[in-house]
């Protein structure tokens, strides 16, 4: 694909890698090719974490943070936890039971993490990796950094909402709450906004642009840019903020200073 001529300084929030060459996929790319396609994009620096697995995430995260030395990735840990996020009674009462094993993550790893300076926040998926407990997520509070967390499908808004915008950190909410692309569910991510200072939303695979400009329109300060790379190329997702009918000033915010404010290894 061409490189995209668009003037504008991009960074990206949203960008998996998969440091096992063996489990790889096919339509992946190495840590090489993503970098082409994000220099293709004019991407100048990306959040990149590990692809899902069983078990700790302490040697995927930190073979992400080698690959990420002399690249312009910077690299977020990838968090687990014991807890269901699901909101029924079920899920209530086995997360009454639930305890964390050697496999979860602890508080003594967040403090490593954030002590070091590799790591520039942290990466949540409670669908896939379960929810961090309640100690996890004070001392994510306590350090303070950036958390990015999946958004749709088995962890709506309003679980979100109920388990971690109640800490005192960033939340970034990919999807903007609503993958895969459900309208109700992007709309209610956008209703947080209102009423929680520390709510971010990144536009990772959010393909309709109803959503996209009621977001940027409305809250021009709370939006990210993210691209989904390499599953998605990057290209693609810029094409989708450059065809939106919004002033040039909140594409500017989105496709890199309001990341930039947040996140600091973002920053020009």
């Amino acid at each position: 694909m061409l490189e995209l001529e668009h003037g504008f300084r991009v960074v990206d929030v949203h960008l998996e890698l998969e440091p096992d060459e063996s489990r790889r996929p096919r339509d992946s790319g190495d840590p090489e090719q993503v970098e082409r396609e994000l220099h293709q994009a004019g991407v100048v620096r990306a959040l990149v974490f590990p692809g899902e697995r069983d078990g700790s995430y302490l040697k995927a995260n930190n073979a992400v943070a080698r690959m990420s030395v002399g690249r312009p990735f910077v690299a977020m840990a990838r968090v687990n936890g014991a807890r269901d996020p699901g909101q029924s009674t079920g899920s209530r009462l086995r997360n009454i039971t639930a305890s964390r094993t050697d496999d979860h993550t602890s508080p003594d790893d967040i403090e490593k993490c954030a002590y070091d300076d590799r790591f520039a926040g942290f990466k949540l998926n409670p669908v896939v990796d379960g929810l961090p407990d309640e100690a996890v997520l004070e001392e994510l509070a306590e350090r303070g950094l950036p958390v990015l967390t999946y958004g749709g499908s088995g962890f709506p808004p309003s679980a979100i909402e109920e388990s971690l915008l109640g800490y005192d950190f960033p939340l970034v909410v990919s999807h903007f709450g609503g993958y895969p692309l459900d309208d109700q569910m992007m709309h209610d991510a956008i209703d947080l906004l209102s009423g929680h200072d520390n709510c971010y939303l990144d536009t990772t695979f959010v393909r309709k642009r109803d959503p996209l400009e009621r977001a940027v329109m409305e809250h021009p300060d709370r939006v990210f840019f993210g691209s989904g790379a390499p599953v998605a190329h990057p290209n693609v997702a810029i094409m989708e903020i450059l065809t939106l009918d919004v002033p040039e000033d909140a594409m500017k915010k989105v496709f890199s200073k309001n990341a930039s404010r947040v996140i600091d290894a973002l920053a020009p």
